[in-house]
């Protein structure tokens, strides 16, 4: 009998996950059945993919450097990966526009809606913490960003995931000091970092051995904990535009991938999908990173030395999901407030959500930060600042796992551009997780 292949298992997890759901809301008991029971199986799930996400970046990225025996084959990887992450973030961004222009969707809101959106939301702790953070990121200085880059303990900057950038800054600064050493003296440390690299993908294999079952869980954890129904249905049509831009950028994407690296693309989704699948459950591109790292390297064929430095790039600046998503929000917050944007202010809602891109926190929730320095950069009252995130607030947990797909999906198809364009791009090696299991049992 054929083996059941494993984007499968996840899908049919995620669909019984659903059901599940759906099913113990019919009970008084199910939401507290589900929180105690079942959702600790998916939290044990995502942080084990977190635990390895550090571990992964260092030894991967170091080992990638230290590969290439030639600082500029580094220089061109790194040159190229930053320009293609910035056009597909720009192409995401004016996808947004011009739907959400064109479509419209903050005309069709009621003000009942738009009070009981109000009544509920904005005065909540997520709200108040979001508004928060995206004020004290709006009164740092320019280079801010910059400056936060660079660690003072790389020791610290490994025990914290949203340190991910400070992470890659140690990385390649010590890819780059072992070139410089040379090959003989850099030796022994290569040889530790490559089978450091060896084993956390193997811990990869294991983890994901349990997706199917963690999935499951994280699904109906959502179902149960999701906000008013009707809620949801009179943002439809705002969702609805948020989906379509997504979809569109996964057809710009594959567009890309077809023309440029001359693969199947439905090849490539297929190969890639066991990533989204994740991404849509975890809503987080850095719990994802390891997934991504193993479906590129190994079942898409991207040679290791451009995967270990695109992907954990992309996972920290590249969110083109979440970029399109501010541009629809932002417009559509002023549609529905009967506010003005003129075509300088959706200029500057480009530019503005392209620099909040660099540098935000690949986790949940993060888009929302940065969808407070958009609306603030076009110049919406203060005082609304509240009033449009609780118009969006309900639904921002399904469309953050929409949009999360976007973010891993475009990490995965720069990854074969970059690796195309520097002759870095064979046949697939797959791994499976009990390769060596015949050695040691």
């Amino acid at each position: 009998m054929k083996k059941l292949e494993l984007h499968w298992k996840i899908l049919i997890g995620m669909i019984l996950g659903l059901l599940f759901g759906f099913l113990m809301l019919q009970f008084d008991w199910g939401k507290s059945f589900v929180s105690d029971w079942i959702k600790p199986f998916g939290s044990i799930f995502v942080k084990l993919l977190k635990l390895i996400a550090i571990p992964l970046i260092l030894a991967s990225l170091i080992k990638g450097i230290s590969d290439l025996k030639d600082i500029s084959k580094f220089k061109n990887i790194g040159i190229r990966t930053i320009i293609i992450y910035v056009l597909t973030t720009v192409v995401a961004i004016s996808i947004g526009l011009m739907l959400v222009n064109a479509l419209q969707p903050g005309d069709g809101v009621s003000d009942e809606t738009i009070a009981k959106l109000t009544d509920t939301y904005s005065s909540t702790s997520g709200v108040q913490a979001k508004i928060a953070e995206a004020t004290k990121q709006v009164e740092s200085g320019p280079l801010q960003f910059l400056e936060d880059m660079v660690p003072d303990n790389a020791l610290s900057a490994m025990s914290n995931n949203k340190l991910m950038l400070q992470v890659i800054f140690f990385s390649i600064f010590l890819g780059i000091s072992m070139l410089l050493i040379g090959e003989k003296r850099a030796e022994p440390l290569k040889n530790f970092f490559d089978s450091l690299n060896d084993v956390v993908l193997k811990m990869v294999d294991l983890i994901m051995l349990s997706a199917p079952y963690a999935v499951f869980a994280l699904l109906a954890s959502v179902v149960v904990s999701s906000d008013d129904p009707d809620i949801l249905v009179a943002l439809a049509q705002y969702s609805g535009v948020v989906v379509l831009g997504l979809l569109l950028m996964i057809s710009f994407y594959v567009l890309l991938v077809t023309t440029i690296t001359k693969k199947n693309p439905f090849w490539f989704l297929k190969e890639i999908s066991p990533a989204q699948l994740l991404a849509f459950s975890t809503s987080s591109s850095a719990a994802t990173l390891p997934v991504t790292m193993e479906r590129v390297t190994e079942h898409i064929g991207v040679e290791e030395e451009v995967s270990s430095f695109v992907l954990p790039v992309g996972a920290t600046i590249n969110m083109d999901g979440t970029s399109l998503y501010q541009a629809v929000a932002a417009v559509f917050i002023f549609q529905a407030l009967g506010l003005d944007l003129t075509f300088g202010d959706q200029i500057t809602i480009v530019l503005t959500a392209l620099l909040a891109s660099i540098g935000s926190a690949a986790v949940p929730g993060a888009g929302m930060v940065m969808l407070v320095i958009v609306l603030e950069s076009v110049g919406l009252p203060p005082e609304l600042l509240p009033i449009g995130l609780a118009l969006i607030f309900a639904v921002d947990r399904p469309l953050d796992m929409c949009r999360t797909v976007i973010n891993v999906t475009g990490d995965a198809t720069v990854s074969m551009l970059v690796a195309k364009s520097v002759g870095k791009l064979g046949e697939p090696k797959i791994k499976e997780w009990d390769d060596h299991y015949e050695e040691v049992k």
